[in-house]
């Protein structure tokens, strides 16, 4: 039977348009549920500030938008590095560890002179990222353990270091390390430039670099990527080793900031930051995320943690519970966006 023009079904027609071969409802679906992943964390930063803003006077003043932006930066350059391994499909339990340990070491190492306190625990803790990488590419060892005792090794070393933490080492006032942890330009602490041109650059890596497309492509199929010719191997050490440089480098800003060196800071670190790169729209299951999702993560953490600080009547505690409530919501939706994109 020979089907003429008339006979032709007039619905796929009239879905297809452009005759790429995708329906047009479909096609609107995708992209709805593509601007949501990447976009959503940030609406629901920009509602909540404006609510925060009209409910409490001193919400939007100069003054707390500053403490507010130096004080995200040193969870923002971990949670950076924490974007790069998650996207491949990985996890890294030790920043938190290794972030109180750089901040030990920059402040010991401030005796001998900035350079010494900037690189100390850059060597450290990316020798310690490398470690990670190598025993879970070569290895094939699970992240989760591999990271797991990365955080307790460096949790033992930093108390080895402060003799369980009675020794406290102090950064000297008016130096040039304990400047570029306090001082400011253009109103803003330094801490927050130097993580805004990290993100910058981190943005390019991930998006203009052939290394870019080797963390995306070993993070969407492994497998694939390696039939493809990607280095997998290469490419999770690079990951693992950049987590460990910038919690170190973080932990140095953040005893710069403090002019010491804490022991007890970084516990718990690692959580927010999985949870600031999540609800920033990357997917924890890897091949997809976003440079930018995870500062706006950071912000919104940040944001929800000093609403509840103005409040004052509620318990820090709670902090957590919010923190946990809107990670609980973001993978649920992740979850059904999922599940919708692969049903269109």
């Amino acid at each position: 039977m020979t089907v003429t023009k008339a006979d032709a079904p007039v619905t796929s027609a009239s879905n297809d348009p452009a005759g790429t071969g995708e329906p047009v409802g479909s096609a609107r679906s995708e992209r709805l549920s593509a601007v949501v992943q990447q976009h959503g964390a940030l609406a629901v930063l920009v509602i909540v500030s404006l609510v925060a803003s009209l409910s409490f006077d001193s919400f939007a003043t100069g003054d707390n938008v500053s403490n507010m932006a130096t004080s995200s930066a040193f969870l923002a350059i971990v949670a950076l590095g924490m974007t790069f391994v998650i996207i491949t499909g990985g996890i890294d339990l030790s920043v938190g560890s290794l972030f109180a340990l750089g901040g030990v070491l920059a402040a010991w190492g401030s005796r001998h002179g900035t350079l010494v306190a900037l690189l100390l625990p850059l060597a450290v803790c990316g020798l310690i990222g490398v470690v990670n990488g190598l025993l879970v590419a070569r290895s094939r060892l699970a992240p989760f353990i591999v990271t797991l005792a990365a955080m307790l090794g460096a949790r033992g070393l930093l108390l080895a270091i402060t003799d369980e933490g009675a020794d406290t080492f102090l950064i000297g006032k008016g130096s040039l390390l304990a400047e570029l942890g306090q001082g400011t330009t253009l109103g803003l602490g330094n801490p927050v430039w130097i993580t805004l041109a990290l993100f910058v650059a981190g943005a390019v890596v991930l998006r203009r670099t052939r290394f870019g497309q080797h963390v995306y492509a070993v993070g969407g199929n492994e497998d694939a990527a390696a039939l493809m010719g990607a280095p997998v191997a290469r490419t999770k050490i690079l990951v693992y080793t950049l987590s460990g440089l910038l919690a170190g480098l973080a932990g140095a800003l953040n005893a710069a900031w403090l002019a010491s060196g804490v022991t007890i800071l970084g516990n718990g670190m690692e959580l927010e930051a999985i949870s600031a790169v999540v609800i920033g729209g990357t997917l924890l299951t890897g091949g997809l995320g976003y440079v930018s999702g995870s500062l706006v993560g950071v912000l919104l953490l940040k944001v929800i943690q000093n609403v509840i600080n103005q409040i004052g009547s509620l318990d820090s505690s709670y902090q957590q519970v919010v923190s946990g409530a809107f990670l609980a919501v973001v993978v649920i939706a992740q979850t059904w966006l999922g599940r919708r994109r692969q049903l269109l």
